[in-house]
């Protein structure tokens, strides 16, 4: 609508570098990073937003006076269309939008969020047995792999374990080649060779990070918190539990590498 037709996120954004760089000199470190994702966000969602807008009209042609809170929803969950641009579009058409029904369909959505993740044990565990705990461990060195061959900016975004498999949840902006792929394994492997020790420290969240420990859920901890340390390979800040030895995990295999959202991409793993 405003004849923008290349992308221009980027653009802002190295303006705002050039200024704060002195202050935050983390963004002259990762400019290159931080535009290309940028970039790449801004072509993802010019997609889903055309996408949308298709959508949006079909839902006005049925729905001349109030478009239901249901729709507004699906617009917003499916789309990523803000309940703001949504009134904004209706109103171009002299349309209302059901914005008490948006706000139920929302809280219905969190609530169920919520449910199906009540009952699992910490550190993404369904349940708690000798081959998820084995399998947890495996996570912990599966990170530390990530991030040597594709670079520090990797990090958890969630991670969800079975009987059967891992589930690794990372922020990386590409699919991973299948020589990334088969790195990541023979690194995972290594360490599981070596026989590394696998020790529990407690201490509070700032020393855990003076140490060098990963943390990317903050929020969820307390006071104190358990930093695990595998070997010199891997330190995690984490709720456990893990094996004591890295022998104990067998041999590790990637399954399935896929893209789960913008710029977040999950792996599936066994354990031999």
């Amino acid at each position: 609508m405003l004849n923008i037709n290349d992308n221009f996120c980027s653009k802002i954004a190295s303006v705002i570098i050039d200024i704060y760089q002195d202050e935050y000199p983390e963004l002259s470190r990762n400019k290159k990073f931080i535009l290309e994702e940028l970039d790449n966000e801004e072509q993802k969602f010019e997609k889903t937003l055309r996408s949308g807008l298709k959508v949006f009209e079909s839902i006005t042609l049925h729905h001349k006076e109030v478009i239901p809170g249901k729709d507004a929803f699906m617009l917003f969950a499916s789309y990523g269309f803000p309940l703001e641009m949504s009134i904004e579009l209706a109103k171009e058409k002299n349309i209302k939008v059901d914005q008490k029904g948006f706000e139920e369909e929302f809280a219905k959505h969190q609530e169920l969020s919520r449910k199906s993740t009540e009952g699992k044990f910490k550190g993404g565990l369904g349940e708690h047995s000798d081959e998820t705990i084995r399998l947890h461990t495996a996570t912990h060195l599966l990170h530390a792999a990530l991030r040597k061959v594709l670079g520090s900016n990797v990090s958890q975004k969630g991670s969800n374990i079975t009987n059967e498999r891992l589930r690794f949840d990372f922020t990386y902006e590409k699919k991973m080649t299948p020589e990334e792929l088969k790195e990541v394994e023979d690194i995972v492997n290594k360490q599981i060779i070596r026989a590394l020790d696998v020790s529990r420290e407690e201490m509070s969240l700032d020393e855990a990070r003076k140490k060098g420990a990963l943390a990317f859920f903050q929020e969820k901890y307390g006071e104190k918190v358990s930093v695990y340390t595998v070997g010199d390979f891997s330190k995690e800040v984490c709720g456990g539990p893990h094996v004591k030895n890295t022998k104990e995990l067998g041999h590790f295999q990637i399954k399935k590498e896929e893209a789960i959202a913008a710029g977040v991409r999950r792996i599936k793993a066994v354990l031999e």
